[in-house]
């Protein structure tokens, strides 16, 4: 039985299609589909039920699952190990963050990075999704939550604060029920976030113009002058034609921490770029 064989079934076990495995490891349908096949005909089993909606596991199936796992797990601390112990800044790192921070925060400081370091390439990678450090999918992840895996190193890089924001041209509104603005907000999915909660008591009849869960739309809806947005600082200051309000109370700030394995505390390339990056935080 193949290693790759071992990734083969892994990515169609989580992904549940043949399609979605295929994108996930760069291979085309029919090519996961033979590899499928001819690692069922080695192992004797029946590895997948296939069904309209996709494919599920067999008892057999979730056996191979448990040992694939571990198999993968070992592999990929192999090669965190292994990277670790690499002494060169060169090569590759893989950053994920959300958007506006990757824009507004992180880009101008890459660009140092670069300068400095131009045998390193940076993947930066800016969305919504926590992306597992364990499997490699990031090797240096930033976000609004603490980290509690344990095998993660992580520290609070920076406090974030946020501004309510209005088109210039826009009249300032008396706060206390004052409905006449209406609010671009974040999509529903994220609706349980603390600016979200504070806009809506600081205007509870006001309507709801725009939602988006990218800060940057938010900031280009508000500049257009639909509406009110609670924008970070770093991002909402750094727009001429953007005028920062003055509410009674202040827009709850959020906590950006930054997190890594602990396999990768020796590598030479990340330390650099953690450095630089907790420096810059600081000037801020």
């Amino acid at each position: 039985m193949e290693w790759s064989d071992i990734r083969l079934f892994l990515a169609i076990a989580r992904e549940g299609t043949l399609g979605a495995a295929a994108r996930r490891l760069g291979l085309t349908q029919p090519t996961m589909g033979r590899r499928l096949k001819a690692l069922e005909e080695a192992t004797g089993r029946r590895l997948f039920q296939r069904t309209r909606d996709g494919f599920i596991l067999t008892d057999d199936g979730a056996l191979v699952l448990a040992h694939a796992e571990r198999m993968e797990q070992e592999a990929l601390a192999l090669t965190r190990e292994l990277a670790g112990s690499d002494g060169q800044l060169d090569g590759q790192l893989r950053v994920s963050c959300s958007d506006w921070f990757g824009i507004h925060v992180l880009a101008p400081i890459l660009v140092g990075f670069s300068k400095q370091y131009p045998k390193v390439t940076i993947e930066l990678l800016t969305d919504a999704r926590l992306l597992n450090l364990a499997r490699r999918e990031a090797d240096l992840v930033f976000r609004i939550t603490p980290f509690t895996e344990p095998e993660v190193i992580s520290r609070k890089l920076m406090t974030v604060s946020y501004g309510l924001y209005a088109a210039a041209d826009l009249p300032v509104p008396a706060y206390e029920g004052d409905d006449r603005l209406p609010l671009i907000t974040m999509d529903e999915a994220f609706g349980s976030m603390p600016d979200v909660a504070w806009l809506k008591q600081l205007f509870p009849a006001a309507p709801i113009a725009m939602r988006s869960n990218n800060r940057d739309v938010q900031a280009r809806l508000c500049l257009g002058g639909i509406g009110l947005a609670v924008l970070p600082r770093p991002l909402g200051d750094s727009l001429d034609g953007l005028k920062r309000l003055d509410p009674p109370t202040s827009p709850p700030s959020r906590n950006t921490w930054l997190g890594y394995h602990r396999d990768l505390r020796r590598l030479p390339r990340l330390r650099a770029l953690v450095d630089m990056i907790v420096l810059s935080a600081g000037r801020a």
